[in-house]
């Protein structure tokens, strides 16, 4: 039997759809299995402006909080691959969490299948930081290209 995964609707900047697609475009040239998650979300997201109009979503650069199923807490950075550092929680965007976080608001639950197969669920309590601008969150498209 197949787990169909509960995907609540996901908000992404305009800034951070185009940085990215990129991301995702090259890294489908490199490694598919790498890319398609990035890509599924971006294809279903609605894309919003810069300003958010009073919408707080988890972006790129964004610090959060979110809960697993077994109710651990957690406090991350959302970041570029080149920025990760798993010790310091900051979490690349290329982890199937980082896919599963980007654009959820406060109070959103996500289910993702993890890299073994298996399956969790989060739920963000809480978007602390808000993103950089974009120039200071680029991707290193060298280190993925």
């Amino acid at each position: 039997m197949t787990h169909t995964f509960h995907k609540p609707p996901i908000a992404i900047s305009q800034s951070d759809f185009a940085r990215l697609s990129l991301l995702s475009e090259i890294l489908a040239r490199r490694n598919s299995d790498l890319a398609d998650p990035l890509s599924s979300e971006l294809a279903r997201a609605e894309l919003i402006d810069e300003a958010m109009h009073g919408r707080e979503v988890v972006r790129m650069g964004s610090t959060l909080e979110y809960e697993t199923e077994a109710g651990d807490a957690r406090t991350v950075t959302l970041v570029f691959p080149q920025d990760e550092d798993i010790s310091s929680g900051r979490i690349s965007i290329l982890t199937p969490i980082g896919v599963a976080l980007i654009g959820l608001s406060a109070g959103d639950s996500m289910e993702w299948r993890r890299r073994d197969g298996g399956t969790r669920r989060l739920k963000v309590t809480r978007i602390l930081t808000p993103s950089p601008t974009p120039a200071e969150s680029a991707p290193n498209v060298a280190l993925v290209s």
